[in-house]
């Protein structure tokens, strides 16, 4: 028997600050996420800015925050864990727990430049392990397992969620936790910014003639996932379906998009068949939208392959403007976004276009929040290596 998989519950952590609260006050109110970089010396790089939480906003429950440091992913993802569990009325005992990491990265600069020995036991590297995570995370709540690191970048969020959604529709697990965390480093921002990608400006400009790049920005997200049935049965509320879930890998290039966006349209059509949806019922898509050359135009061209005559009447937008790019996290965050979009009749808008591209020829939610109240959403994400991943999410 298959079963409907339910949200039920979630916490979340942004640049501006703890909780879905923060996201409304934020996302849904037009405003950017962007400072200049604290946590480190920006001033060998290319880039300076990035969407970092520094103790603005709604504090995260059990974890000081100081100016220009890292916050530990570990700590993060307990409180968010434990706000989902809290929302979804569940201690959440014997549930699975997958997670999109790379891993605790915030002491490998200190690592690497400190001295005295180095060892594979080192404290500092420990946490840096993908792995580590999920499992000290269900140790820390009493969950169960299987404890799953997703480490494919971009998507490994999405992933994480996609593999949950799987186990609770097979019967596999009655409740799985899953999300995905991602806290700007320096080690990370460093690679980023060799390889040009990110924007030597203070905004991010999805879909934009003139986009630069991304930026990176602070994201935790753990998400409660449960058959529908039994939520119920047991008087939870449910706050979205996750009705469909799809993957693909277009192996056009190791970094590149598909220039025709095959792979996410392939990834798109799989998570629509999945959800028994028709792409006219989509009445909203949260693009992955990174403000990078390549990928806006061939995001643009994986859409109108989905959509058709219709693409024009479905809004989109890239919240990737507001958050930053959020990496292993942005595909969990994105998921609550449109949820709440869901929820609140409120689509998210773009921010930073100054020129729009012709290139992107797509219903733009720009600058400010447009009501629309729908029922289906799409939310999409890209990553190195040509892998793509959508979530369509209904409301309950």
């Amino acid at each position: 028997m298959a079963h409907d998989v339910a949200i039920t519950g979630h916490g979340v952590l942004t640049a501006f600050g703890f909780g879905e609260q923060a996201l409304l006050d934020g996302v849904f109110g037009g405003r950017p996420g962007f400072t200049p970089v604290t946590r480190f010396d920006p001033t060998p790089y290319r880039a300076g800015h990035a969407a970092t939480y520094e103790g603005e906003g709604p504090e995260i429950p059990g974890v000081p925050v100081k100016p220009g440091v890292t916050p530990g992913q570990l700590e993060v993802l307990v409180a968010c864990a434990a706000a989902a569990l809290e929302m979804a009325g569940t201690d959440g005992a014997g549930a699975p727990v997958l997670l999109g990491t790379n891993g605790d990265h915030s002491a490998a600069p200190d690592f690497w430049s400190g001295s005295g020995a180095r060892t594979a036991a080192d404290p500092r590297t420990l946490d840096s392990l993908p792995a580590r995570l999920p499992e000290l995370l269900a140790r820390e709540l009493g969950l169960g397992a299987p404890r799953t690191a997703f480490v494919n970048a971009c998507v490994a969020g999405t992933n994480a969620l996609a593999r949950g959604a799987e186990l609770v529709r097979r019967g596999l697990a009655d409740t799985v936790v899953c999300g995905g965390a991602y806290l700007v480093t320096e080690d990370v921002f460093a690679k980023f910014d060799s390889g040009r990608a990110l924007s030597p400006e203070d905004a991010v400009r999805p879909f934009d003639a003139g986009r630069q790049g991304l930026l990176h920005g602070d994201g935790v997200a753990v998400l409660v996932l449960e058959a529908a049935d039994r939520a119920r049965a047991r008087g939870a509320r449910v706050l979205a379906g996750l009705t469909g879930w799809g993957m693909a890998a277009d192996a056009h290039h190791v970094i590149q998009p598909h220039p025709r966006g095959d792979g996410l349209a392939r990834a798109a059509r799989a998570a629509l068949r999945r959800a028994g949806a028709e792409p006219g019922r989509i009445g909203y898509v949260n693009a992955h939208g990174t403000g990078t050359p390549l990928n806006d135009v061939a995001e643009t061209a994986a859409l109108h392959q989905v959509f058709g005559e219709g693409v024009h009447g479905v809004p989109v937008s890239s919240t990737k403007s507001s958050t930053g790019h959020m990496l292993e996290a942005t595909g969990a965050v994105e998921a609550v976004i449109t949820m709440l979009a869901l929820r609140e009749g409120l689509l998210p808008p773009t921010l930073g276009t100054l020129e729009p591209d012709p290139a992107c020829d797509l219903d733009h939610v720009r600058d400010t929040a447009r009501p629309a109240r729908i029922t289906h959403a799409l939310s999409l994400n890209a990553a190195f290596g040509g892998v793509d991943a959508a979530l369509v999410l209904e409301a309950p």
